[in-house]
C-alpha cells in the first residue's frame, strides 16, 4: 500500500553523508548569519545618513525583508527543478552582489543603491532559511527536528561574528564609514558558496517536480495554518523590534559599539538554544515549545518598557533572540507534519512566503512608528499579534488532541 504519511521519508542518506551535509550548512548558516547582522547593523543607520528624510531611515532593512519575500518562491521552485545547491550556488551570488553594491553606495552617497543592495541581501537570506530545511532531507524523521536544530545552532557564530565585523572595519576606510565592513561582507558570502559546493543532497525526481497534493489542499489545514501564522508572527515581530532597536538606541545616545554589542549577544540567543531545541521538541512537542517561544518574545517587549538604559535594550534583544530560536523552530518542525517527501520543496517555499511577507508588514510599519511616536509606541503595538497567535496556536493544539482522542 502506498503511503501517504506526511511523514513518509524518501531515500535516506548514508549517516556520514548526512553529518557531512549539517556541519556543512551549520558553517554557511555562520556565514550567511554575519551577512545578515551586518545588514541589520547598518542598515537603519546608513539608510538614516543617505535618505532624503529620517521616515525612509528604515527603508533598507524593509526592502531587504521584501527581498526575502519576492525571492522565496523562485528560490524554491529553483530548488525543486534543479536541486537545493544550485539554489543556494544562486543565493551567495547574491549576497556578494549585496556587499558590493552597499559599498559603492556608501561611496557614492546614492540611497536607491543601498537600498537595492539590502534587497539582494534579502534574497539571500531567502535561500539561507532553507538551509533548516535541507537538513532534514535523506534523514529519518524522528531524527530532522535535531538536524533541523543543529544547523540554526551554526548562527551562534554569527552572532560574534557579524557584529565584530562591523566594530572592526566601519571606520577603516575614511570617510566612508562601512565601505570596507560591506567589502569584507562580500568576501565572506564568496566563502559561503565554496562551502555549499561540497553539500550532497537528493536530487528531484519526476515526483518532485509534480509536487503532489495540490497547494491549495495543503495549505488549507488546520496544522499548516497554526504552524505558518506562528512562524510568521514570531519572525515579524523580532523583525519588528530587531529593526527598531540600533536606531532607537542611537537617539537614546548610545553607542554604535554599544548597539553592535546588543546585536551580538541578541543573535546569540537566536540560535545558541539550538543545540538543544530539537531536543525539546522531541520531548515536548513542537506546539509547546513555540508557544515558550512567543511568551519569551511577551517578556522581551516587556523589558524593553521598563526604560531606555543599554542594559534595557540589551536583555530586550536577548529575550527577543530566545523567542525567536524557540517559536521559529517549534512553527519550522511543524511545517514538516505537513507535507509529504514530494511535497516538501513547495509547502516549504509557501511557509516561508508567508513569513516573510508579513515580515515586510512589520519591517516597514516599525521606522514610521519609531520616528512618530517613538520606541514605547514600538514595544506596545507588538503584544496585539502576539496575544493573538498565543490563543489561536493552543487552540489548534487543543483540537489536534480532540481529534486523537476520538
Amino acid at each position: 500500500m502506498k503511503n501517504n504519511s506526511p511523514t513518509a521519508t524518501s531515500s535516506t542518506l548514508p549517516e556520514r553523508v548526512q553529518s557531512a551535509n549539517i556541519w556543512r550548512l551549520a558553517i554557511a548558516q555562520a556565514l550567511a548569519g554575519a551577512n545578515s547582522v551586518v545588514v541589520y547593523a547598518t542598515g537603519a543607520i546608513v539608510g538614516n545618513l543617505l535618505a532624503p528624510s529620517p521616515m525612509l531611515a528604515t527603508l533598507p532593512i524593509s526592502l531587504f525583508v521584501v527581498g526575502m519575500a519576492a525571492c522565496t518562491l523562485p528560490a524554491g521552485a529553483l530548488a525543486r527543478r534543479r536541486g537545493r545547491r544550485t539554489a543556494f550556488m544562486a543565493g551567495t551570488g547574491a549576497g556578494v552582489l549585496t556587499g558590493l553594491l552597499a559599498m559603492l553606495a556608501v561611496i557614492m552617497g546614492w540611497f536607491w543603491l543601498f537600498c537595492l543592495a539590502t534587497f539582494f541581501g534579502g534574497s539571500y537570506a531567502a535561500v539561507v532559511l532553507s538551509f533548516r530545511f535541507a537538513a532534514a532531507d535523506g534523514v529519518e524523521p524522528k531524527r530532522r527536528p535535531r538536524a533541523l536544530s543543529l544547523v540554526m545552532a551554526g548562527g551562534v557564530a554569527a552572532g560574534v561574528v557579524g557584529p565584530q565585523l562591523v566594530t572592526f572595519t566601519m571606520d577603516l576606510w575614511p570617510p566612508h564609514t562601512f565601505a570596507l565592513t560591506f567589502l569584507v561582507q562580500a568576501a565572506v558570502a564568496a566563502l559561503s558558496a565554496l562551502i555549499l559546493s561540497g553539500v550532497r543532497l537528493p536530487m528531484p525526481g519526476a515526483a518532485d517536480i509534480a509536487g503532489g497534493r495540490p497547494l491549495a489542499v495543503i495549505a488549507r489545514q488546520q496544522r499548516f495554518i497554526a504552524a505558518a501564522v506562528t512562524g510568521a508572527v514570531t519572525y515579524m515581530l523580532m523583525n519588528f523590534l530587531m529593526t527598531a532597536a540600533p536606531l532607537a538606541m542611537h537617539l537614546c545616545g548610545h553607542s554604535q559599539e554599544a548597539s553592535n554589542l546588543g546585536l551580538q549577544w541578541h543573535v546569540i540567543a537566536m540560535y545558541g538554544p539550538s543545540f538543544f531545541t530539537g531536543n525539546l521538541i522531541a520531548r515536548f512537542g513542537a506546539g509547546r515549545i513555540a508557544i515558550v517561544g512567543l511568551l519569551l518574545t511577551g517578556l522581551a517587549a516587556a523589558v524593553g518598557l521598563g526604560g531606555i538604559d543599554v542594559t534595557h535594550f540589551w536583555w530586550t534583544l536577548v529575550l527577543l533572540g530566545l523567542g525567536w530560536n524557540f517559536g521559529f523552530l517549534g512553527a519550522s518542525a511543524l511545517v514538516l507534519e505537513c507535507h509529504r517527501p514530494e511535497e516538501k520543496t513547495r509547502v516549504q517555499s509557501l511557509n516561508d512566503f508567508i513569513v516573510f511577507s508579513l515580515m515586510a508588514i512589520g519591517s516597514f510599519s516599525s521606522g514610521g512608528l519609531l520616528s512618530a511616536y517613538g520606541w514605547n509606541a514600538v514595544l506596545w503595538v507588538s503584544f496585539v499579534p502576539l496575544v493573538l497567535t498565543v490563543f489561536a496556536l493552543a487552540a489548534s493544539m487543543k483540537n489536534r488532541a480532540a481529534r486523537a482522542v476520538e
